[in-house]
């Protein structure tokens, strides 16, 4: 290879690292709104769930709903049953 090759390679790279930095930063920024997004669901979720009684907290700090534990902010568990549809 000659220098000339070279050279177009180190630019080549270089503007594919500043791509992919790009994309990082992008993609890094939707995982935060998503992860605010969530955390806001989750709020809005438990306060709709205990305004019906549905959710109960127990001494660890963990969350009862309809007799099933679920972590407090680490999951969305919904169940339908043929007399709500």
């Amino acid at each position: 290879m000659d220098s000339r090759q070279n050279g177009d390679i180190i630019k080549h790279l270089e503007k594919q690292n500043e791509l992919l930095m790009e994309a990082y930063r992008s993609m890094s920024h939707e995982l935060h709104k998503l992860q605010v997004e969530e955390e806001m669901l989750m709020r809005k979720f438990y306060e709709i769930m205990s305004a019906h009684g549905k959710i109960k907290k127990t001494e660890d700090r963990s969350i009862v709903l309809d007799d099933r534990i679920v972590e407090e902010s680490t999951a969305l568990v919904t169940s339908t049953s043929n007399e709500e549809q």
